[in-house]
């Protein structure tokens, strides 16, 4: 098999970077960020069908994500995320970055990367405990993309993050019930074995006095009584 070709753009520093992203970047991309709850405090308005492609270009060094991360720069940030090592990502740099977080959308991306770095057991607990909007959303939404990428781990695994998403279902923060809401469908529906506890779990939420708890349980409810995703967990398990 041929060599892999190295990334076209591996040579670029960061101030390389933040060149390319002030070139691209466009005033009608922010505001339609900021529509969509992105914090734009600090943006150039280069959207993620660019980022993403580019980020590819530069390849994936871990004391560049470092610099790039320091710069505040919601792109930069995102590049620093899709770009960093995972392998090389502590627990330690990662408690450190979620006092930056800002916006869901950094959240999210960072969370992938959390997880791929094989922290998902160590901070989702530290996290879900952080009374911060934005850290309690990162343990959420670590859960969930575990639930659907981490093929290989136990079941059990999951399961014994239901009692987390029960004890702060009655978070009324919007980004908070929301990620809350993601983990427990993604529970549900990594497997016909924890789709049966994570309904449950659902029903008892959707039957709530609390109207978080009640909210998450109804979108949850609704999402896993789907027949056509009771038989995708069926035929998966044949």
């Amino acid at each position: 098999m041929a060599p892999r070709r190295p990334p076209q753009n591996a040579d670029y520093t960061v101030p390389d970077i933040l060149a390319w992203l002030k070139a691209s970047g466009s005033a009608d991309n922010i505001a339609g960020m900021a529509r969509f709850g992105i914090n734009t405090g600090k943006a150039f308005g280069v959207g993620n069908a660019a980022l993403r492609p580019f980020a590819k270009t530069l390849g994936r060094n871990h004391e560049r994500a470092l610099e790039l991360w320091q710069t505040g720069f919601r792109e930069a940030r995102l590049l620093a995320l899709f770009t960093d090592e995972p392998g090389r990502l502590s627990p330690a740099r990662a408690r450190q970055m979620v006092d930056d977080f800002n916006s869901w959308e950094i959240v999210d991306t960072a969370a992938d990367l959390f997880v791929d770095a094989g922290h998902l057991d160590e901070l989702v607990p530290d996290f879900a405990m952080n009374e911060r909007e934005f850290v309690r959303r990162t343990a959420f939404a670590m859960i969930a993309w575990g639930a659907v990428h981490l093929k290989q781990r136990d079941d059990a695994d999951f399961l014994r993050f239901l009692p987390l998403i029960e004890k702060h279902a009655t978070d009324p923060r919007n980004f908070v019930k929301k990620a809350v809401n993601w983990a427990l469908r993604q529970i549900g529906k990594r497997s016909l074995a924890l789709h049966g506890p994570a309904l449950a779990l659902a029903e008892k939420l959707a039957a709530s006095r609390d109207k978080s708890a009640r909210w998450i349980g109804k979108g949850a409810v609704r999402e896993l009584t789907d027949e056509t995703i009771r038989q995708r967990l069926i035929s998966r398990q044949r």
